[in-house]
């Protein structure tokens, strides 16, 4: 009997492995019915085989979900708005089957943004899918047009009576920030391969388009920064802002994260000559003595023409602040108030802790050129010398308009300022001088190599 039982249970365990084979093969032609056509862009024939893959055969790959939203995204395109409920259906499956290997926050505002520029439901339907994506994972919602939506929605429910102006503002400080936060990123990569540029390495093709790819994408968050600062218009200045805030001031004077956020807005609006501004930050020292009062109340010293205090307090905020991008901006005020001292060296090392927290701050690079620029008769020793310090400020300038779009245009013209400052042909030859490495004085330091002719 157990002889029996062992070759029974043996033989079932062959057919079921060959019905398992068997159901794999079979799937696999049906995947490739549909893909093969859907690479070709065939999709008219691909979706003939679509609803029978999904339907029976949904885990056999993921490709089936990628070229599905292709496949959906191109009747789309053409008209055919039928297929944005199908479109969804495909990406939620994809969700479903395979969580691990999709960034959920970008398939949500992928769907949004299909909504929205369909024109499917409300204003207010089509943001709440947005901040849905957003609030469902931020780490993944990266794309510039959805970021943009988003705010411009919120904008227009605000002009429409939805939307309180605080909403408006809260929600352009996160998506402003996020933008950075994708810049920043951008811009590390980028300078990694300026930098083994600069320093003589050739690039694979590999390399180069990649770098081209990084400062496409930068060029696109420069510009939909723009957008969104367009968007939010005048309702931000400060004679819209200070009324709101003052408004409800005695009533929220108590309320720690409405008295933070006011304080915050006007300063960073530069509201703060305004008594109101005082208040706020005076009220604020009292209830939460933290980074933000130094911040603010650095800016006030500052207001008054007290530098030496400004900067104590700057100090200070910046030693305190555990946001990075706050700190980032601290340092900033730093360095430019160390700039305008004179104090080149020290203003030098804070436009590069701004620069360590977010490598695309092209604000800091470009005054980092200026500074150099304007030293060049006291760090260089011969005349020729002296006027090799504007390579060195030009490098600083493109690098600039490499990584910051937003002031490109600017820094392109001031790089070429610099070198026409510098040696020209005449003077390089006239000097023996093509091809050799001159070091720099003072607080400049390092080297510039002369070009060859």
């Amino acid at each position: 009997m157990k002889i029996k039982a062992i070759l029974t249970l043996a033989l079932f365990a062959v057919t079921f492995s060959g019905s398992l084979f068997a159901q794999g093969q079979d799937c696999i032609a049906k995947v490739s019915m549909f893909t093969e056509p859907a690479k070709a862009k065939n999709y008219q024939e691909a979706y003939k085989h679509y609803d029978k893959v999904v339907a029976e055969c949904p885990q056999s790959t993921m490709a089936i979900y990628q070229y599905g939203a292709k496949m959906f995204e191109d009747f789309i395109e053409k008209g055919d708005k039928s297929k944005i409920t199908e479109l969804e259906k495909n990406m939620r499956l994809r969700m479903q089957y395979y969580p691990a290997k999709t960034k959920e926050g970008d398939v949500l505002a992928d769907l949004a943004q299909v909504r929205y520029d369909n024109e499917i439901g409300t204003k207010l339907e089509q943001f709440n899918a947005f901040d849905n994506a957003y609030k469902t994972d931020a780490a993944s919602f990266s794309s510039p047009k959805g970021l943009y939506t988003y705010f411009s929605l919120a904008k227009d429910l605000f002009t429409e009576g939805q939307k309180d102006l605080q909403d408006v503002f809260n929600l352009y400080d996160v998506v402003k920030e996020k933008m950075e936060l994708e810049e920043g990123k951008l811009a590390q990569k980028l300078t990694q391969y300026i930098d083994r540029e600069e320093a003589g390495e050739t690039l694979s093709s590999k390399d180069k388009k990649r770098m081209n790819a990084y400062e496409k994408n930068l060029t696109i968050f420069g510009k939909v920064k723009g957008s969104v600062d367009t968007k939010l218009g005048n309702v931000a200045d400060c004679p819209n802002l200070v009324p709101l805030y003052r408004k409800d001031f005695e009533a929220k004077k108590n309320d720690i994260n409405w008295i933070r956020g006011a304080a915050g807005r006007l300063s960073g609006k530069d509201c703060t000559d305004d008594p109101l501004f005082i208040q706020l930050v005076e009220q604020l020292d009292r209830l939460e003595p933290s980074a933000d009062t130094k911040m603010y109340l650095g800016q006030l010293e500052a207001q008054k023409g007290n530098g030496a205090k400004a900067l104590e307090y700057f100090e200070q905020s910046a030693g305190m602040q555990s946001d990075p991008n706050k700190q980032a901006r601290i340092y900033y005020k730093i360095a430019e108030e160390k700039r305008k001292a004179g104090t080149y060296g020290e203003a030098r090392k804070y436009y590069n802790k701004v620069l360590d927290v977010r490598p695309s701050d092209g604000r800091s690079l470009l005054k980092i050129a200026q500074m150099i620029a304007s030293s060049s008769n006291s760090c260089g020793g011969t005349p020729f010398e002296k006027r090799a310090v504007n390579w060195k400020a030009a490098e600083f300038a493109d690098r600039a308009a490499r990584v910051d779009p937003s002031i490109a245009a600017n820094a392109r013209a001031a790089a070429a300022s610099y070198r026409g400052r510098a040696p020209q042909k005449v003077d390089i030859f006239n000097e023996g001088m093509q091809g050799k490495t001159i070091s720099l004085r003072c607080w400049v330091g390092g080297s510039v190599r002369v070009p060859n002719l």
